[in-house]
């Protein structure tokens, strides 16, 4: 109660969800005493992909006995999430006092709300100056509230996509813009570049950095991975090659994921990992709502004898590796689909090749989604499509047979709700 009531406090200190401009927080991390230039960090800035490849470092240097901080957004099920230090997620009690002494600090001063959550985390974060930072940039990159450091470790440049294109000028909704907006502002250190879905968008990202003094490393250039065979997938960087055991998560994309996590802890000499941690590591990577089956809780009562499975993809490029994922399933799929209302739903369905069902559901407590039906209204070139109310009436009404896929997908919100509910 006490934290969610600091919570409602700080999100009325500013008028706006998103004001990009780092005038407020660099304000508030000087009362603070920079806490930002104390810690060790490696940036990761791109579209898709920036969770899972937080995750699987995470893993490996967990296992390499690295004590780490993450701060990522958005949360999924709970605020806590978002602050991680020394291994262990915040409690109510520790996030409340952290938010209050920030908050106290902030002086009611304007400041959205999640630039006085990062300038939490910079404060905390400091009080482990050995530990490394994972850090996950906000909406864009180059007025992101994360983008306050002056040093880091490394920054990662996962893929990158249209999204967000309502947070931009209607004559610069381009993908260029967006690439300029998340790498044009990169500190000097390493740059890690992952794969990316054309040629175009990576010949882009190299404009861009052209000029950065930074040590670079790019996918298929500088470190690579080679499909799955006999259980094992194999990585290979001008360090060395690595045979590894396929991670405890699903989906190629997570491969390249968790090559990029491989090559920058292999680049920043200032970690220490060895080849068994990195091959323990990845099969112990802790992730939310990314292709997350659910085995057990009430809505998989609902279907005991089906896959279920929840992924927060909310983008077509998103959309599009989730497709790659269930084309290489032989089975049924059907899809559960609730989104955001400033998303572009017909693209991001048109990537899903064979759906045998699609059922529109409203997302519970986001006035910002688009409803169940109106989105069922707008897709309805598809066939077998429905709405229902809710998840508990979607999955119940679906006709599935022996070994059919339940997919639940669409929005990162809605994954949260889901999880919850189940």
């Amino acid at each position: 109660m006490k934290l969610q009531q600091i919570v409602n406090r700080l999100q009325k200190l500013h008028p706006k969800e998103i004001d990009l401009s780092l005038d407020r927080i660099l304000n508030l991390c000087k009362k603070l005493d920079n806490p930002q230039d104390k810690i060790k960090a490696i940036s990761v800035v791109g579209t898709n992909g920036k969770y899972s490849t937080i995750q699987a470092m995470y893993a490996i240097l967990k296992e390499a006995k690295i004590n780490c901080n993450i701060y990522t957004s958005p949360h999924i099920k709970k605020i806590n999430e978002r602050f991680i230090f020394n291994n262990k997620e915040l409690n109510d009690e520790e996030l409340s006092n952290l938010l209050e002494q920030v908050e106290k600090a902030n002086d009611n001063q304007p400041i959205t709300f999640f630039e006085i959550l990062t300038a939490a985390y910079f404060y905390k974060s400091a009080e482990y100056p050995d530990n490394i930072n994972l850090i996950e940039t906000g909406l864009f990159h180059r007025f992101d509230a994360t983008n306050i450091l002056n040093h880091n470790l490394a920054s990662i440049i996962t893929s990158i996509g249209l999204d967000h294109l309502d947070w931009l000028p209607k004559n610069e909704q381009t993908v260029e813009k967006i690439i300029y907006e998340k790498t044009s502002r990169l500190l000097n250190s390493n740059i890690i570049v992952a794969k990316q879905s054309t040629k175009k968008i990576l010949e882009t990202i190299k404009a861009n950095i052209k000029n950065n003094k930074s040590n670079k490393f790019f996918f298929d250039e500088d470190y690579s991975f080679s499909s799955v065979e006999n259980n094992f997938f194999y990585y290979e960087d001008k360090i060395g090659g690595l045979k590894l055991p396929i991670p405890n998560i699903n989906g190629e994309f997570q491969l390249e994921n968790i090559s990029t996590a491989i090559a920058t802890l292999r680049r920043v000499k200032q970690i220490q990992i060895n080849d068994e941690e990195i091959k323990s590591g990845i099969t112990k990577i802790h992730s939310i709502a990314r292709l997350q089956e659910i085995t057990e809780g009430k809505l998989k009562d609902l279907v005991i004898n089906n896959r279920l499975f929840v992924d927060g993809s909310h983008n077509p490029l998103g959309a599009r590796v989730l497709n790659d994922y269930l084309e290489s399933l032989d089975c049924n799929k059907h899809i559960i689909l609730g989104m955001m209302a400033n998303k572009d739903h017909q693209e991001y369905i048109s990537y899903f090749k064979d759906i045998t069902t699609l059922t529109t559901i409203d997302i519970p407590h986001q006035p910002n989604s688009i409803k169940g039906k109106e989105l069922k209204d707008k897709l309805n070139g598809y066939e077998n499509i429905q709405y229902k109310k809710n998840i508990f009436e979607a999955i119940k009404s679906i006709p599935v047979k022996e070994g059919d896929l339940i997919l639940i997908t669409g929005s990162l919100y809605l994954a949260g709700e889901i999880l919850n509910l189940n």
